[in-house]
């Protein structure tokens, strides 16, 4: 096995590993690649991807819609996403007309079937909103290529050339504005001129008024004004009672202002003196991880070279075990080979040995045959005689020999076995009067013979097996 290679990936880009070890892709930041593994480098930053998507309204009417999309692979949790962008898109660069295509086609055919279902006022109008279902839409097939739309921006809508319908809109609503504005400009002039000529009758009629109200007030002023003294008499010394009042509140809510201010500004020094500590513990900590972190490189670097040096040690120890024991394996199937070579020795003299045996056996099996076979022709040149004797009467020898042999003995002391036990009770049945009389002579004396002998079968079988006749066929007198 060959020495693992160390690989680490940047800030913005992920490693995906294959082959020996993995099933079937597997994501990491930092990683040993060891023999029969493949790795690819995955850049995950966003890009910027601009188009000018041709659509058409509800109305049929063309329009371009510039948009330029931040697309990049989606982070999650458990990589799902990602591992989608590695099988499917990272073989390509993101640069690439692949991928553009790709993200345009997209783009293109979710606007094309959104603004298809909308108005032009209404996508005019409704720019927010149209560019929300645009980046929903998008999104949700971005997703099974394991891309993430991380901005999108939608830009006024623009006229195709032959089709000016928004110069036409724009012409017309400064049209609406200029005929608008002179209109106002028409009523201004009418309302000033009407409005100078009704102050010059205003003005001369309050001129009267006011000269005839003055006549009238200065004589009720004379009568009135000895009461007007005493009045603000009163209310200048209501006034001034009033503003002593006024002057001893505010003292007292200056005095508790200026406490509240003192308050303030010292919890303002306590916090600034805190937050000075707390800066400095946090530069101290800082401090202390850049101190943890060189550290921990140096132990890192120790550490791998330390590893090196075991793993090459730990190389010629397997080396030297593996010859010493391809060697102990040499000596023991040599030592196999002689083992085996006595024991097919052994097994030939004890196969030469039950060969003998058998040889043995077998002569003595055919001289025991060959007495038997002397045997049987005497006993059968014995038979001969003794039929010759009877006259070739077969049955006579045959009782002979059954005598001779004890047969009828044995068949004898069998059937007193087979009895041996049994109560039989035996019934005998008659018919009317105990005669036979009533069917001697007619027709029906069969049927009559068949019928008396159906009682005493049913009692047997009753009696033998408890089996009671059915209810159709009649029924036996109970026993007493």
């Amino acid at each position: 096995m060959g020495i693992p290679w160390y690989i680490v990936a940047g800030p913005s880009e992920m490693l995906a590993i294959t082959g020996n070890g993995i099933k079937e892709i597997r994501l990491k930041k930092k990683h040993f690649l060891w023999p029969l593994q493949k790795c690819a480098t995955l850049d995950i930053s966003p890009v910027n991807y601009s188009f000018e998507v041709q659509a058409m309204s509800a109305e049929k009417l063309p329009f371009v819609l510039p948009a330029v999309f931040t697309i990049g692979p989606q982070l999650d949790e458990n990589n799902e996403s990602l591992i989608k962008y590695a099988q499917l898109v990272s073989s390509h660069d993101k640069n690439s007309n692949h991928v553009k295509e790709l993200v345009k086609g997209i783009i293109e055919g979710e606007t094309r079937v959104l603004a298809a279902s909308m108005t032009m006022e209404q996508i005019f109008k409704g720019t927010k909103e149209f560019k929300k279902e645009v980046f929903e839409k998008v999104q949700l097939e971005l997703n099974q290529f394991g891309l993430y739309i991380y901005n999108a921006n939608v830009k006024q809508l623009v006229d195709v050339p032959g089709h000016e319908y928004f110069s036409y809109l724009g012409q017309k609503t400064q049209m609406e504005a200029a005929n608008q504005a002179k209109i106002d400009v028409a009523e201004a002039r009418m309302k000033g001129e009407i409005g100078s000529k009704q102050r010059d009758g205003e003005t001369k009629q309050n001129a009267a008024k006011i000269d005839a109200e003055t006549m009238i007030i200065s004589t009720r002023r004379q009568g009135e004004g000895k009461k007007e003294e005493v009045r603000v008499k009163t209310e200048v010394k209501i006034f001034e009672n009033q503003r002593e009042a006024e002057v001893v509140q505010a003292s007292a809510e200056l005095a508790k202002k200026k406490a509240g201010w003192s308050q303030t500004a010292r919890l303002a020094e306590v916090e600034a003196e805190k937050a000075v500590a707390i800066r400095e513990a946090e530069l101290q900590m800082e401090v202390e991880k850049k101190k943890a972190f060189a550290q921990t490189a140096k132990l890192k670097a120790e550490f791998l070279s330390k590893a090196n040096v075991e793993y090459d040690i730990k190389v010629q120890e397997a080396n030297s075990q593996l010859y010493r024991r391809q060697k102990e394996a040499e000596a023991a199937l040599f030592e196999s080979q002689k083992k085996a070579e006595a024991k097919k020795a052994s097994a030939d003299a004890e196969l030469y040995a039950r060969q003998q045996a058998a040889n043995s056996e077998l002569y003595a099996k055919l001289k025991e045959a060959e007495g038997v076979a002397a045997i049987g022709k005497a006993e059968a040149t014995y038979l001969g005689s003794i039929v010759k004797v009877l006259n070739h009467d077969y049955s006579a020898l045959r009782d002979y020999l059954m005598i001779n042999n004890g047969i009828y003995k044995d068949i004898a002391s069998i059937n007193a076995q087979a009895v041996n036990g049994m109560q039989p009770k035996i019934s005998i049945w008659s018919g009317a009067n105990g005669s036979e009389s009533n069917g001697e002579g007619s027709g029906l004396k069969d049927v009559a013979g068949v019928y008396r002998m159906l009682p005493p079968l049913l009692q047997t079988v009753q009696d033998q097996t408890g089996m009671q006749p059915p209810a159709w066929l009649g029924t036996l007198p109970e026993s007493k």
